[in-house]
């Protein structure tokens, strides 16, 4: 299976927040922008892998700042790292300036996507081959990210985790 750069998977999903997709305080809802990151990263997965994908967890949100009713969000995904059947997809989340243009970085999340056949089974998708800086540090911490991931739920004893134990070392 022949190796693919992230560039291949991205998926930049751009829409306008409307009133009711938001909360008391006009912004848009945390559920509704999980939703979206949720979709940009469903279609990134299927990009890499060319297989039914399904959401198999989603490791980390950051909900950095508010996103006003009006905002054009933008939804930018990635694969950062594949393993045997699974992906890890970072996924950055921009407003618009309605002025200048401008964007700002509002949100980030890292969600993992398992390719499947159609039973249901796990099969084997391409690897990754990250090309720029942002990209091959992202595909660094997708190993340590999964070990963690795997210590906690009790499927990894800590002494094999090798790439997490490396940042402890001396």
């Amino acid at each position: 299976m022949n190796a693919k750069t992230p560039k291949e998977s991205l998926t930049i999903l751009t829409d306008l927040v409307l009133p009711g997709e938001t909360n008391y305080l006009d912004n848009l809802f945390g559920g509704e922008l999980l939703a979206r990151m949720d979709r940009a990263c469903s279609i990134t997965a299927r990009r890499h892998s060319r297989r039914i994908v399904v959401t198999a967890s989603v490791n980390h949100v950051a909900f950095n700042k508010s996103v006003p009713v009006g905002s054009v969000l933008t939804v930018e995904a990635k694969v950062s790292r594949a393993f045997k059947s699974s992906m890890e997809i970072y996924v950055d989340v921009w407003i618009e300036d309605r002025e200048s243009g401008n964007r700002t970085k509002v949100n980030e999340g890292i969600y993992t996507f398992v390719a499947v056949d159609d039973t249901g089974t796990p099969v084997p998708v391409p690897p990754i081959n990250p090309e720029t800086d942002l990209e091959k540090e992202r595909f660094e911490g997708a190993l340590r990210r999964k070990q963690l991931s795997l210590i906690l739920a009790n499927k990894l004893d800590p002494k094999d985790a090798n790439a997490l134990r490396a940042l402890f070392k001396d």
